[in-house]
């Protein structure tokens, strides 16, 4: 499946979904807010509910249990399956992994959260996929300085929105390598190109010899990055 169709729905409803193509590969995307979240847990797998019982801290369950809302949903539609056979859990790296009926279901994932609102990313099996959301906010010079290369802070001034897109790139990129910020950001150079009808933005990130391509959009005040390898996909989603 390719192309750009879905979009998010109108600012103010904090939700979104459909099919986008990221470079080469066609992903699907999925937005879902807190309030979407059903108060009782019996939609979490017995794998999930355990998890959830080890998290002590009331912000820490919500936003678990957001993420582990929003890609449900994205994977048993992607698949065409009931959500109860869907678990979602964590590599001994934190990497997010789905399973169907107990076994790796034929698909890649990335996940995000921010200001009440979860992100999801699927792709086909074998990609390398990262997502991140992240709320557009003024940063002190120093967080430039720090985590952007000379040229990225060259190209984004003080520019709050610009700033906030490379920065969510470059989580986004960390996720698709699977090591997160326990790798360097200043390792990982964003490039922002144009922008599409369908209001995505095109970036380009490089990471010592590994290229991916990335899109990028603004929701009521929230970056959405979704970025790909391109070479990794192997097959349809």
């Amino acid at each position: 499946m390719s192309g750009d169709r879905g979009s998010m729905r109108p600012p103010g409803t904090e939700q979104g979904e459909g099919m986008l193509t990221v470079g080469d590969t066609a992903v699907r995307w999925l937005i879902q807010s807190a309030a979407d979240v059903p108060a009782a847990d019996d939609w979490l797998a017995p794998i999930e509910r355990a998890r959830l019982d080890q998290l002590r801290v009331a912000k820490r369950r919500a936003d678990w249990r957001l993420g582990r809302w929003t890609a449900k949903r994205a994977v048993a539609a992607a698949l065409a399956v009931a959500p109860a056979r869907v678990a979602v859990i964590a590599s001994e790296r934190g990497v997010p992994l789905v399973l169907l009926d107990g076994l790796p279901a034929p698909l890649a994932i990335s996940l995000s959260h921010a200001a009440g609102r979860g992100l999801c990313a699927l792709a086909p099996p074998g990609t390398a996929v990262g997502c991140d959301l992240e709320v557009v906010v003024p940063r002190a010079p120093h967080f430039v300085h720090e985590y952007f290369t000379a040229a990225e802070q060259e190209r984004v001034g003080a520019d709050a929105r610009l700033v906030t897109l490379v920065w969510c790139a470059k989580e986004a990129a960390l996720k698709a390598l699977g090591e997160g910020l326990r790798e360097d950001p200043r390792g990982v150079e964003v490039v922002v190109g144009g922008c599409h009808a369908g209001g995505w933005t095109d970036l380009t990130i490089a990471h010592a010899a590994r290229r991916f391509a990335a899109r990028s959009r603004i929701l009521d005040g929230l970056v959405a990055v979704i970025a790909v390898e391109p070479a990794a996909a192997t097959g349809a989603l």
